[in-house]
């Protein structure tokens, strides 16, 4: 608990003495508000998927204690450090130094990180024996969500060290991970990663950067890469980026890559950083959205590095960091899904336009408020439904993140790695799809408002469009899910998921009808269910007739499955809100509460849930009319 109360002192202390102290002053009457949804978060952790009785099961009862604690306060620097600052980086941008090839980030967020660093934040997961305070991801995952719907591109410079820890965690040398993890875990050196070159992004196989290995037995790199966040900043003293490059005599394809560690500064003798760098930016990238993230052009001139695990290994062992990226990408849909609501919310309630179509409901005023129309209020609760559907979704994936840290042999790490990466191009490809689709719903109840810059409706709908591209576009994880998590495994995923709808549809509509509140919503589901299953068996077919067929049915499966998944996460939240509602004893507010969750499962199921008949529709349709040349030649 220290770290939470010395993390509260310094964002107060930084609100009154730092420099972005007095951007915060300017930014606050207008512009992205945000104000984290503590009481939404908390009944997702502590009364659905019962987080606190999971930190038990895994041997770790005093985070139960402490975890809305470091929620609150998690909070409040999102709150009071970093949204006064996400225009700011907005307007400012990054900018390089030609001469230097020096990156400054806009006006106050280096303060920031400095306040983040201190308040102890990004030690919550690393291991105490690398520094770290050996919290569960999910605690991790918690303060993402509420960084990321604060100030998102800030929270890419953090964020991305998790990624970089997570990979030298499960990757590296033991002496290699004394090295870099603790000035990692705490702050003073960054990370990134390095996979995109000029030619090739998704098709690793074409990697052309080269590490000839040396005497002493490191390795110089000689390459370009593309498009690496905050691979150059100032937050910190060293930037330590994780490589994927190919050796001499390497096999062709994504079977001779291997991975290094690139230090921006190498240590001299004594102990301390070289003045120069070992490999530089060349160029910052013009960009729609997230403009305070440096997106970099690295340049690597004989730069030394060290190979980490075996050679030709090196993709396997990205894909640590890749799917941590995947699943945090995942928490920016949620996080413009969340920012959407709450401006659109907001605004709703002022804006006075027209009168009701089925009477006046504010006669006092010139006109009804926006929110008593029916168009109005659909795009708001869609917002509102894709964000609270999104945070159980994550949040759940994080607990089997969990177990996975503590798991007592390979098979049962890779039973549940199996799991988890069943659900992450789900979370990612969809999830992000969500978003983005919520950022446009939230901006289009502004009007005409909403396109200019001063309410940050049109920075969320920027920001979060590159969420569908970065760590796989949407057609690489749709893809990723139905050829190598689902075909490639004899659809054994399918089964098992599907498995554990029905049975829990079967509990509401017959094992518990007595008491079950849902059990037409639970029959909906289970009958969707069942739509899915047949689905994934006739794509199995046309692909075996037809290759082309995968890739064509593939965003539609994806899709279908993602509004599925999120009607069994509707479906809980209900169960539980009924339950707790049944249970008597509440305040007003309380009420009113667990109410408002029971409206908007129900308009998921009535008003959501039914587009993934067209996606199902299209995904079983024939590909010929889209493979076939006629309409857009080759």
């Amino acid at each position: 608990m220290a770290f939470v109360a010395r993390s509260s002192l310094v964002a107060r202390r930084a609100l009154q003495h730092n420099a972005f102290a007095r951007v915060a002053v300017a930014s606050r009457s207008m512009g992205i508000q945000y104000k984290a949804p503590l009481e939404d978060i908390n009944f997702v952790c502590k009364d659905v998927l019962k987080m606190d009785e999971h930190y038990k099961k895994i041997g770790k009862p005093e985070v139960a204690e402490m975890r809305e604690a470091i929620v609150e306060e998690a909070a409040r620097f999102s709150e009071e450090v970093l949204v006064p600052i996400v225009q700011v980086g907005d307007k400012e941008g990054c900018k390089l130094d030609p001469k230097t090839k020096d990156v400054k980030t806009p006006t106050g967020w280096k303060e920031a990180y400095q306040t983040f660093i201190e308040g102890g934040w990004q030690t919550l997961g690393v291991p105490e024996k690398y520094g770290g305070q050996g919290l569960p991801s999910t605690i991790g995952m918690l303060r993402t969500e509420v960084i990321a719907s604060a100030n998102w591109a800030w929270g890419m410079y953090p964020g991305l060290s998790v990624g970089c820890m997570n990979t030298l965690i499960q990757c590296a040398s033991e002496e290699q991970k004394q090295e870099y993890l603790p000035k990692l875990a705490e702050g003073t050196w960054s990370g990134t990663m390095c996979l995109t070159e000029p030619q090739c992004g998704t098709d690793l196989g074409q990697v052309k950067t080269k590490a000839v290995k040396q005497a002493d037995g490191s390795y110089k790199l000689t390459g370009t890469k593309i498009f690496i966040s905050c691979g150059e900043h100032d937050f910190t003293e060293n930037i330590v980026h994780i490589v994927l490059a190919k050796t001499p005599n390497a096999p062709e394809g994504t079977a001779g890559l291997s991975l290094f560690v690139v230090p921006k500064y190498l240590k001299k003798e004594d102990g301390t950083l070289s003045k120069e760098k070992n490999l530089t930016c060349g160029g910052l990238e013009s960009k729609m959205g997230i403009h305070g993230s440096s997106t970099c052009i690295m340049n690597f001139e004989d730069s030394t590095g060290w190979m980490i695990g075996p050679e030709n290994k090196g993709l396997a062992q990205m894909f640590v960091f890749m799917n941590t990226a995947r699943i945090g990408t995942a928490v920016q849909g949620l996080a413009a899904a969340e920012l959407a609501y709450q401006g659109a919310l907001t605004y709703a309630k002022e804006r006075k336009s027209m009168r009701s179509l089925s009477g006046t409901k504010e006669p006092q005023n010139i006109a009804d408020g926006i929110l008593h129309h029916g168009d109005v209020r659909k795009n708001i609760l869609t917002c509102k439904a894709v964000a609270e559907g999104l945070r159980m979704m994550i949040f759940e994936a994080a607990m089997t993140g969990d177990y996975m840290e503590l798991a007592s042999s390979p098979e049962e790490y890779k039973k549940l790695d199996n799991e988890l990466g069943f659900y992450t191009p789900v979370l990612k490809g969809f999830g992000t799809e969500m978003g983005f689709m919520a950022a446009n719903l939230g901006l289009q109840c502004f009007g005409g408002h909403g396109f200019i810059w001063d309410h940050g409706m049109e920075q969320n709908v920027r920001d979060t469009r590159i969420a569908t591209l970065y760590e796989g576009t949407t057609g690489i994880q749709a893809i990723d899910l139905l050829g190598r998590k689902i075909m490639l495994k004899q659809m054994k995923p399918v089964m098992k998921y599907g498995k554990e709808l029905l049975t829990y549809c079967r509990k509401q509509i017959w094992d518990n009808r007595e008491t079950s509140q849902h059990k037409m919503v639970a029959f909906k589901l289970g009958r969707y269910t069942f739509d899915w299953l047949a689905t994934t068996g006739r794509i199995a077919y046309a692909a075996s007739q037809d290759r082309d067929s995968l890739g064509c049915a593939s965003v539609d499966y994806m899709m279908q499955t993602g509004y599925i998944s999120m009607g069994y996460a509707w479906l809980r939240m209900m169960d539980v809100a009924s339950a707790k509602l049944a249970e008597g004893g509440l305040t007003d507010a309380q009420r009113d509460f667990y109410k408002g969750k029971l409206q908007t499962g129900q308009f998921f199921f009535d008003h959501m849930l039914p587009r993934a008949d067209g996606h199902k529709l299209s995904a079983i349709a024939s590909a010929k009319s889209i493979m076939d040349t006629d309409a857009i030649p080759v």
